[in-house]
């Protein structure tokens, strides 16, 4: 796509501008009105102290499963955890993740266009990929050639997957109207989990296509997803368990 910020005109999605030891920090799991509530204003809740997850993660105590996603500019450590009777436990871990060219943001304020990943904790509900589904428990929908991410905020399907035959937005990947035509992007779309930021409600220009995807073929910063290594991805999707009301936290 042209060399631009916006969503529907990634460099995230050529790679120009895309997406271990486990850092122990200072943290918090957050309990409060579920991941969806936290995720949609990136808002956290009561504080409850964790010795372990490095980042503050908003999520309801039925959450058993989280991915947090530790920033350095545009690098970051992407760990999946497990909670188990004994506490927080990596499951898989890289420091050779990326995030958006400009860095993080509150979610609450971000804007799309503006080349940045948006902080907070996000559930992650349904997986797509123009590959074949790895294994996942997840809801997985293997991309076609007709399909896109509305990405154009003129249009009512806002930050969802919709295929072109059905219309109801611009078919074009240029211009503030834009939208991504997912099968443009086999490298990073191979396989990728959606983040459910800016869904309930979707608002309009806030930003779209928020995921967790494969790395681009260069390996750079995104536009506003998190990249990693399609091996690690690979991973976290055959790990993952809807049951377990997985979360990704940003910080």
């Amino acid at each position: 796509m042209p060399p631009s910020f916006g969503s529907s005109n990634s460099p995230r999605r050529t790679g120009v501008l895309r997406r271990s030891a486990v850092p122990v920090l200072a943290a918090a799991l957050l309990l409060g009105g579920g991941a969806d509530a936290a995720g949609a204003a990136g808002v956290p809740g009561p504080v409850l102290p964790s010795p372990v997850l490095p980042v503050a993660v908003a999520a309801g105590p039925a959450t058993t499963q989280v991915i947090t996603v530790v920033a350095r500019g545009t690098h970051a450590t992407v760990t999946a955890w497990q909670r188990t009777g004994g506490g927080w436990e990596p499951v898989v871990s890289t420091d050779g993740a990326r995030v958006g060219a400009h860095g993080l943001t509150p979610g609450a304020t971000r804007r799309q266009g503006t080349g940045t990943t948006p902080a907070g904790t996000y559930s992650l509900s349904r997986a797509f990929g123009v590959g074949a589904d790895p294994g996942t428990r997840m809801p997985y929908h293997r991309v076609t050639g007709t399909d896109w991410w509305v990405e154009d905020p003129t249009s009512a399907y806002y930050n969802t997957m919709r295929s072109s035959v059905l219309g109801g937005f611009h078919l074009t990947e240029t211009g503030d109207n834009g939208s991504e035509h997912l099968a443009e992007y086999p490298v990073q779309y191979h396989n990728a989990l959606v983040v459910d930021f800016n869904t309930a409600p979707a608002v309009r220009g806030r930003g779209a296509g928020i995921f967790l995807h494969d790395l681009g073929p260069r390996g750079g910063p995104t536009a506003g997803c998190v990249a990693v290594p399609a091996p690690v991805l690979t991973r976290v999707l055959r790990w993952i368990d809807p049951s377990d009301h997985p979360v990704i936290a940003i910080g």
